[in-house]
């Protein structure tokens, strides 16, 4: 199959939407990341995306909607939280987990009876999800559990080949994927942290929103995963990442009587002139906005450089450096060490 990359235009997306109803699944840009996107109603549209990602069945898809009218065909028994949450934050990059609408296919909630949803800020993803008149499932444009993909060439890396097209709409402006939060519980629930804060969800809903244990913690043996992003290990390059949580001075101290040859540091903008070893940044220390805008492409430049060590310095856990610490705690496998 040969993969055509087309900057975003009227025909492009209007290519990318007829390509969805046909069946067929597109690389298509968001705020967060690139997804990778198919009818939520079809479901052997999306287990091409499966077999394209390599990706397990049992983790779930989240459907992508235009406007607020297209909600109910992926939901039902919608409560009122869910309407509060969609005039705080969408368009943008929140996922609200709700009981399952008939239309959506099994595939997309990996048996589950909830179905996640959102409706992204993008103004692309939003143009070919009206242009095709349907949601599309999208998890993000990469090979199974490795970074998630915030360029074009990025998914063309990884994808070229497996799917027919790739709308170009430019650089992601978030750079980590949603805030999940489920509505479908006694008590909403934090599943997966993003760009929207734990406390920006309690605001909203004016009450408390519990933190589910996987966000910082792996999931227990045989627990099922109810959000994207839950799973063991995720977004990892082929090196050995190790998170170092403490001080600069603490790290590189670590650093300098452990790292060899083949030892890449992963840290903080400013601080590899102050390393002796090979150094990727991935943003400023104390601007969260900047690391997950960043981490996903060190992630990946970690792998061009050949990296097969790589000691990182840990973010905060909480507000959106929340979300990136959840990241990198699935690329390094859970492996930290408290300096």
């Amino acid at each position: 199959m040969q993969t055509l990359l087309l900057p975003a235009s009227e025909n492009a997306n209007a290519k990318a939407a007829q390509l969805i109803k046909n069946g067929e699944i597109v690389g298509v840009p968001t705020e967060t990341v690139y997804g990778l996107a198919a009818s939520s109603f079809s479901d052997e549209a999306v287990r091409k995306i499966y077999a394209a990602k390599g990706r397990p069945s049992d983790n779930p898809l989240i459907s992508h909607i235009a406007d607020i009218d297209m909600l109910a065909l992926t939901s039902r028994e919608i409560p009122s939280g869910a309407y509060a949450l969609a005039e705080a934050f969408w368009p943008g990059p929140l996922t609200i987990i709700l009981k399952r609408g008939e239309k959506i296919a099994d595939s997309v909630c990996a048996g589950l009876d909830t179905a996640a949803v959102r409706m992204p800020s993008h103004s692309v993803a939003r143009d070919i999800i009206r242009k095709s008149g349907v949601p599309f499932a999208a998890p993000s444009a990469n090979l199974s559990g490795s970074p998630s993909p915030t360029t074009a060439q990025t998914v063309l890396d990884d994808m070229d080949g497996k799917i027919p097209l790739i709308i170009d709409g430019g650089e992601c402006e978030v750079g980590v994927e949603s805030t999940v939060i489920t509505l479908a519980t006694e008590k909403p629930m934090l599943l997966r942290p993003g760009f929207i804060t734990l406390k920006q969800l309690e605001n909203a809903l004016g009450c408390e929103v519990l933190l589910s244990d996987a966000v910082l913690n792996k999931l227990k043996d045989g627990e099922t995963a109810a959000s994207p992003g839950m799973k063991y290990k995720h977004y990892a390059p082929k090196a050995e990442i190790t998170i170092l949580k403490g001080s600069f001075a603490a790290y590189n101290d670590y650093v300098q009587s452990h790292a060899d040859d083949e030892t890449v540091c992963l840290c903080f903008d400013g601080e590899e002139a102050l390393i002796g070893t090979k150094c990727v940044t991935y943003g400023a220390e104390n601007d969260d906005a900047s690391q997950a805008h960043k981490l996903f492409s060190a992630l990946r430049q970690l792998d061009d450089i050949g990296a097969k060590t790589v000691f990182a310095r840990a973010p905060k856990s909480t507000g959106v450096a929340m979300a990136v610490y959840n990241r990198l705690l699935r690329a390094a496998a859970f492996r930290a060490i408290q300096l």
